[in-house]
């Protein structure tokens, strides 16, 4: 079959490999559709060696059952199915409290969960092996949509679920970065919250793709971008901010309008650094506030709300479609900005 492949540094490409056969506890899936997220695209571009050479690429997963594997009965062949990205150990006290994205089975504290397209095989083949724990009914979405869903959808929804406390009446949330997952953000608070959504990006075409459905956007590099998000945000600041880009300049807005006791989320990791002064006559930062860094990926309960809220026609965002052949002008439009909303790659 073929599969495309990180074969070293800025090198990845198609290579004919063997059909992977499923081992106990595991079902091999004929994979629809795989999302291309922009970790694959770091990978590519990453001037050392990413991931180990000769990894399949592809984490967002889509496809349905065609083998079983020994002692698999929890699923039946026929069933189509998304793949949960974090492949956790499942007997910590972490993972026994349904917190698989932050499994204590790694080598370090400093070393998350892996899955696959990361540290196993992934999807961008014709076929993969995947935990059947991993494996979740797709309840009849259309695969090219099902496949985001767990990354760029449940990425955010893991971020709102986790602050559902400061999302009260009245609430405020800042989203940074409207992008795939900032997109799937605004579409999942519209979805399962009142708050009132700002967004602020630094292309307008991004802008344009969530005008209509919050109640502001602001260009990042308008005049006093920090007071006019304070200032729609009932004065003092958004509850929650959620941060998907991680540069200097985006940790910098997101700290000086959080509202007090407000939290700032950040999942993006463009290697910006956040800035905590605790000195009362300079700091921007307001007392109580909260920053959580780099919050990995999102729990399988996660992935089963997200699965059930785009079941039900809730949550949407823009799909451009390559077929697998062109798997390499995806990277290549998606890495230079003109993928709106997320890039999927179709097997058949």
């Amino acid at each position: 079959m073929r599969a495309l492949k990180y074969k070293g540094v800025h090198d990845i490409g198609f290579l004919d490999v063997p059909v992977p056969e499923p081992g106990p506890g595991q079902v091999r899936l004929e994979v629809s559709a795989c999302g291309v997220c922009h970790t694959d695209v770091t990978f590519r571009n990453n001037p050392e060696i990413a991931v180990e050479p000769g990894l399949t690429l592809g984490h967002e997963i889509a496809g349905v059952v065609e083998s079983l594997g020994p002692e698999v009965s929890s699923i039946s062949l026929g069933t189509e199915v998304v793949v949960h990205t974090i492949w956790s150990c499942g007997r910590c006290r972490q993972c026994l409290r349904g917190r698989e994205n932050a499994c204590l089975s790694t080598a370090s504290r400093l070393t998350p969960p892996q899955g696959p397209g990361t540290r196993y095989d992934g999807g961008m083949a014709k076929y993969v092996v995947v935990p059947a724990a991993s494996a979740l009914p797709t309840r009849g979405l259309a695969p090219e949509f099902a496949s985001v869903l767990p990354d760029a959808a449940t990425v955010p929804y893991h971020a709102v679920d986790s602050n559902r406390h400061l999302l009260v009446d009245g609430a405020s949330v800042l989203v940074i970065g409207a992008g795939g997952l900032g997109q799937f953000a605004v579409s999942i608070l519209r979805a399962t919250t009142e708050a009132r959504v700002v967004v602020v990006d630094v292309r307008e075409s991004a802008l344009d793709a969530v005008r209509s459905q919050v109640f502001a956007v602001l260009n990042s590099n308008a005049a006093s971008i920090a007071d006019r998000v304070v200032e729609i945000a009932s004065g003092h600041g958004p509850d929650l901010v959620l941060d998907f880009v991680g540069t200097d300049s985006t940790l910098q807005l997101a700290g000086s309008v959080v509202a007090p006791y407000g939290t700032v989320w950040v999942p993006g990791q463009s290697g910006g650094t956040f800035t905590l002064d605790t000195d009362r006559a300079t700091t921007a930062v307001p007392r109580g506030a909260a920053i959580v860094s780099r919050p990995y990926g999102g729990t399988r309960n996660n992935l089963a709300d997200v699965i059930a809220l785009a079941a039900d026609g809730l949550i949407t965002i823009p799909i451009t479609t390559y077929p697998f052949e062109n798997a390499l002008a995806a990277f290549d439009d998606l890495d230079a900005g003109r993928v709106v909303g997320r890039a999927v790659l179709t097997m058949n």
